[in-house]
């Protein structure tokens, strides 16, 4: 396996991205699986309460991407992504990358019209 992208379970967003990208990613050798399941916490070294605060994506050998950086790594094994991930390679490039990614993380639980705040 390549690596395993972890995305929150009890978001509708999140869950709906994973289902639409599973297949993508399977044919990359990505699994996807829950921030949620059993030892994660311990997994990424995070307390309980920063867990879901973005998604992670952890590579064969043990490297950890969080966030925008996550979604890069992964658009970098994507043909059609590809271009993207080129474009976060332009110096100072991810800062609003990283800016777009916090936003939308947060207003994932508004998904459904409510927010959860």
């Amino acid at each position: 396996m390549r690596g395993c992208a972890y995305y929150d379970g009890d978001c509708r967003f999140c869950n709906a991205l994973a289902k639409r990208f599973a297949g993508v990613l399977a044919r990359r050798d990505i699994a996807l699986l829950p921030l949620q399941t059993e030892g994660t916490t311990a997994l990424f070294g995070v307390p309980q309460d920063q867990l879901l605060a973005e998604m992670r994506l952890r590579l064969y050998g043990g490297r950890v991407l969080g966030g925008a950086d996550a979604v890069m790594e992964i658009a970098r094994q994507i043909w059609w992504a590809w271009p993207l991930w080129a474009l976060s390679r332009v110096p100072g490039a991810m800062r609003p990358m990283r800016v777009v990614y916090r936003w939308i993380a947060r207003q994932r639980g508004c998904a459904d019209g409510v927010c959860a705040r």
